[in-house]
Order: C-alpha cells, then structure tokens, then sequence
C-alpha cells in the first residue's frame, strides 16, 4: 500500500466515523433530548428505543464491529503464518476504526440510558476505548517495520547512522546542524521517564522540532541548495532523524508501559465481552429479536 493509497485508506475511516456520527445526531435529537419518561410520547419511540428496529439495530451493529474488530486483529496478530494478508499496521487501524465506531452505535443504541449489569459492560467499553488512545499513543512511539515487527536498539541505532551518513554525504549537509541536532534531541535525556514526563516531553519537542526545521530551511538557503526535490528531502531527513533520537531514547520506557497498558486493558475488553454476551442471551430470550 503506497503513501497515497494509505492516506485515502485512513481518510475513509475517518470520514465513515464522522458522517456515521453526524447522521446519528440529526436522526434522533429531538427524542435523545427528551427526559427518559416523556420520551414514550415520542412519535420517534418505537423505532429508536434500544428495543426498537433502528435502536437494537445499532446495538447490533455495534458489537457485530467491536467483535470483528478485535477478532480479526488478533487473528493477523497471533497467526501470521496462517494469514498472511495484509501488513499488521494496517489491520491494526482498521481494528481501531471498528472498534472507535462500534461503540458510537452502542451508545445510541442505549439511547443514553444505562442502568443495571448492562452500565458494568457500557463502562467497560468507555475504558476499552480512552485506554485504546492511550495505548496507540504509546504504540507509535516503538518504531516498527511496515509489517509490524518491533525494532531493537541496535536496528535503531544502525538507521540513525544511516540518516546521519544521507544529510553528511549523499546531500553535504551542515556537519554543525548535525551535531546540534544529536545533542539537542540525544537518546538520554528521554531515558527513564514516567509516562506522563514522557508525554509532557513528547509535546514540548513539537515546538523544538518546529523551530529546528525553520532553522534546517535557513541552512539549506544558506548553503544555496535551490533544488525543492533535494530541499524536500533533507527536510525529510532531518524530522526522520529528530523523531528516530527521541524513539531511541523512550524504547525501554515506552515498551515496559506497553506492557502495563496490556494487563489494564485486557480487563476491561473481557468484562465487556462477558457482560454484552449475558445481554444479548437475555435478550434473545425474552423474544427481543430485532426484525427476524
């Protein structure tokens, strides 16, 4: 999948979620604004009401995602050697998609309502979903091969090297704003950091990366590279390079809090699970079967 295929890929993820939403919104306002006991006067009751032909639909749908979503992530995860398709990045964002959308439907489907064993599962899923953010915060700060497969330190250091050689050689870039760069974003400072110093310092290196990039684009006018293709690449280069030092430095720290974000996480997935499969049985067995 190339760049711009991907950028479409994830473009129609975003949008599907937007619209699904906005379509959601202007369906039912007027009911989901309605206090809980005027809402059966509604002329709109019968069809959004959980038990209703649009509401249970919703609630279908929704988990119908949410299990996919995750069945078929751990499934490329676990067993690649028996599903081959596709590389694990991009199962992972679909997994995302599904698993960010289904829960939208499930809350409509509830109608905002929640109540009994059934508000354990919703809850469940509300910490399934701000854990997961906090987990793809966490994952994309562990560099990784398109497949998927986490890099060492040493494949790390090997590719920083390897930048250094392009800016240095291929292109005869500034040796100073080099070594500006490694000691200004150098691997220790980033070393044993909480998670949220990690953060803090994630966010702060947006405005350092900004300014160092201005000052890389003075260099480059300086030294009268006028080629853009040539510009544009070391521009490249030099983010690559920034982001690639901090990675190296919050390896161990973020890897040891993935691990810690798994044990939390992996609760909350399977009480939702076990508490949505108890519903639907007892939905199904007072005869709440939608329109079959």
């Amino acid at each position: 999948m190339n760049k711009f295929i991907h950028t479409v890929y994830i473009g129609l993820f975003f949008v599907v979620g937007i619209l699904s939403l906005i379509l959601l919104i202007a369906n039912g306002y007027d009911y989901y604004q309605l206090p809980i006991e005027e809402r059966v006067f509604s002329a709109n009751h019968i069809s959004l009401k959980p038990s209703g032909t649009w509401g249970h639909g919703l609630g279908i749908l929704g988990t119908i995602m949410m299990i996919f979503g995750v069945a078929v992530y751990m499934i490329r995860k676990h067993y690649p050697r028996k599903f081959r398709f596709g590389n694990l990045k991009y199962w992972l964002e679909f997994h995302i998609f599904l698993c960010s959308v289904g829960p939208i439907f499930v809350l409509f489907h509830t109608t905002f309502k929640f109540g009994g064993i059934v508000s354990i599962s919703f809850w469940s899923m509300v910490a399934v979903v701000l854990s997961g953010v906090i987990g793809r915060f966490i994952y994309i700060q562990i560099p990784r091969t398109i497949q998927g497969h986490e890099l060492d330190l040493n494949e790390l250091n090997d590719i920083n090297r390897d930048l250094t050689v392009q800016l240095s050689v291929k292109y005869d870039f500034s040796t100073q704003i080099i070594d500006e760069i490694e000691q200004e974003f150098k691997p220790s400072k980033y070393t044993n950091l909480s998670f949220w110093s990690s953060f803090k310092i994630i966010m702060s290196d947006f405005f350092k990366l900004r300014k160092k990039l201005n000052s890389v684009k003075s260099e480059i006018k300086r030294q009268n590279i006028t080629d853009k293709r040539k510009s544009k690449e070391i521009m490249k280069i030099v983010k690559s390079k920034i982001i690639l030092l901090r990675r190296i430095g919050l390896l161990k720290t973020m890897q040891k809090l993935f691990n810690y974000w798994h044990i939390v996480h992996l609760p909350f997935a399977i009480s939702m699970f076990v508490i949505m499969i108890i519903h639907v049985a007892v939905t199904i067995i007072f005869g709440y079967r939608w329109i079959f």
